[in-house]
């Protein structure tokens, strides 16, 4: 089971993906998070070595920009895999990259936001319009209706999103 976290650099990718990781934790999933910061040259090829690497019976959620389609198309290959897409405005993202301990060039914020392949996602969430915990609470209500989670006591109510 594979979840793939993808948008622009500081749209909230880690930040979220680490809340869901702790948040499934918490309720005795099994779950490894891989990021494509921790890579820097065949990011997409490395984690998809990872990926193949990851016990069938654990949730794998993969946080990286996946700004190309050819690397979204990659990752479609894996079986079962869901696409959230996480976005912000570009200012945002910009003001959060320079907060960064290790910011990026902002000429490479530009670049991937201008050139960002909208994927065709299970899942977008706005993290201007919504907190990490909102978001959170989306993808466990997601992660429910996909039948990858069992409805526990803290049930998910579906979203307005049908997610």
């Amino acid at each position: 089971m594979l979840v793939v976290i993808c948008g622009p650099p500081g749209a909230g990718k880690t930040t979220i993906t680490t809340a869901l990781r702790r948040r499934l934790e918490r309720r005795g999933e099994a779950v490894r998070t891989l990021h494509s910061d921790s890579f820097s040259s065949r990011t997409y090829d490395q984690l998809s070595e990872r990926v193949r690497e990851t016990p069938a019976s654990a949730i794998t959620i993969v946080d990286g920009t996946f700004y190309r389609k050819r690397w979204q198309t990659q990752f479609r290959a894996f079986e079962p895999v869901r696409f959230v897409h996480v976005t912000a405005a570009l200012e945002t993202c910009l003001e959060r990259n320079r907060a960064r301990a290790e910011s990026i060039d902002e000429q490479g914020v530009h670049v991937v936001y201008r050139e960002f392949s909208t994927p065709a996602a299970d899942v977008r969430i706005d993290t201007d319009e919504e907190s990490v915990s909102a978001a959170v609470e989306q993808l466990v209500a997601a992660l429910e209706e996909w039948g990858w989670l069992e409805c526990d006591s803290e049930c998910s109510v579906v979203s307005e999103t049908g997610v």
